[in-house]
């Protein structure tokens, strides 16, 4: 198993992604440590950068005036 884990503001919610034996996980992360699955396929070539875009491009609807963009935490 590898550290690799990006934390996201994916407008407004935070979202952690994990590098598993199979590929990306994705977490909706409480700010109290805790999380659930989020059940967000994401391909296994993107790295750091490019899931944020990535998540960007599949959320972008839930963008706000408080929350305009995805950003990594």
């Amino acid at each position: 198993m590898t550290d690799e884990r990006f934390l996201f503001d994916v407008f407004g919610r935070r979202v952690l992604v994990e590098k598993t034996p199979q590929g990306w996980a994705a977490f909706y992360s409480g700010s109290d440590g805790t999380r659930r699955a989020a059940h967000i396929p994401i391909p296994s070539d993107l790295d750091g950068p490019g899931i944020g875009r990535y998540l960007d491009d599949l959320f972008h609807e839930s963008a706000t005036a408080d929350h305009p963009t995805v950003r990594m935490l």
